[in-house]
This record gives C-alpha cells, structure tokens and sequence, in this order.
C-alpha cells in the first residue's frame, strides 16, 4: 500500500522523523529502513533501552491516522485498481488496518474486498505469512499471483511467499538496483482477463 498504491513519504518523513529525533536517532538514515516493515517490528528490533515496542508502535500509527496532508495516489493506481477484478486482487500491508483505511480514503484509492494487514499476521515482512494469507483467501496458489512492493522487506516477502514481483520506485528508492521488473507509474501497464479467468499485464501502448 504504502509506497505501492499511494505516496505517504510526507507523513512518514514527518511522524517517523520527530520519533526518531526524540530517541537521538539520525532521522534521515532511520526513514530508510521504516519502508514495508510493521512500526513494532521495526522498533523492536532498535533495542531501545526503556522503550515499549507496542506501545511507541501504537501512539505512532495514532500519530499517522491523524496525518494525512500530502497522500497522494502513485500516478495511475486508481485506474489501474478499478480495471481489475474486484475478487482478484487483494492488499497486503504493514500497517494497521485503520491506518490503512485512512491512507487509502486520503488518496481516494478503493478499499479492497480483501486486505491483510500487519495486525493479521504473527510475523511481518520480510515473513511470506501474509502474501500466503491473501492467496489463500483469494482461492489461487502464490505462484499464481503478482506481488507489487516498493521496499525490501516486502520484495524479499513476495519472493518468499513463491510469487513475481514488480517493484514500484515512485515514492522513494529504498529497493533501487532490485532484478525485478520494476514501474514509477501504472499508466505504463494495462491488464487482461484471460478466458481461464486469470489476469496478464501488458506495456502499454
């Protein structure tokens, strides 16, 4: 979602920024390694002396609810989602899902039938569990199905999970040089329904 569908390096920049300031973090360096991670995980695993995880995860995802100047779709999202399937795509994020629902309605992009979010799974990506959740759900084999993601931990979860990967660089360039085929736009792709019912994307014209 994050850095996948909509542009939230304004909130990030801003919220992450002034936590990590308070805990004498180098903010410009910590922003890199936020991208695709749940906020707990990603505080957990600083070691912080006297610090909650769960609860600085918590008074920040409350932080970036109440934030949202500056969210903005990744160009073509909207499009590109509403020329899909309703049943045949799903979101997989790090967020909480009322974060996700606020980020989504602050870029104008649909609410999915189906969205796991970081409150869904015991573990986080760089852990498949949640790609595996959605294509279960979504009634296909992961190898079945495209993954879109922005950042490492997700690519590295996709991959995981035994699906492809498309890398989306219009946010930020947290995964830049990655193999995978990667897009700053969807106004570059198109997507067919096949009559096995299964879905193919194109360059687009």
């Amino acid at each position: 979602m994050d850095g996948t569908l909509l542009n939230s390096m304004a909130v990030v920049e801003r919220v992450w920024g002034a936590w990590a300031v308070r805990n004498g973090i180098d903010p410009v360096e910590f922003i890199k390694t936020v991208h695709g991670v749940r906020a707990v995980d990603t505080i957990r695993n600083l070691e912080l002396a006297d610090v909650d995880p769960e609860k600085e995860a918590h008074d920040l995802a409350l932080a970036e609810i109440a934030d949202v100047e500056g969210i903005v779709e990744i160009p073509g999202a909207v499009a590109f989602l509403n020329s899909l399937p309703a049943e045949k795509w799903a979101i997989v994020t790090s967020a909480p899902l009322d974060l996700a629902v606020r980020r989504l309605a602050a870029a104008g992009i649909p609410t999915p039938q189906l969205m796991i979010t970081g409150e869904d799974v015991s573990a986080g990506k760089p852990d498949p569990q949640g790609y595996r959740m959605a294509a279960e759900r979504l009634g296909v084999r992961p190898e079945d199905c495209l993954v879109f993601e922005d950042a490492p931990a997700g690519i590295l979860a996709g991959i995981a999970a035994g699906a492809d990967v498309v890398v989306v660089t219009g946010a930020h360039e947290a995964a830049e040089g990655t193999p995978h085929l990667t897009l700053a736009r969807y106004h570059d792709i198109e997507v067919e329904l096949a009559s096995d019912g299964m879905l193919s994307l194109r360059q687009a014209l």
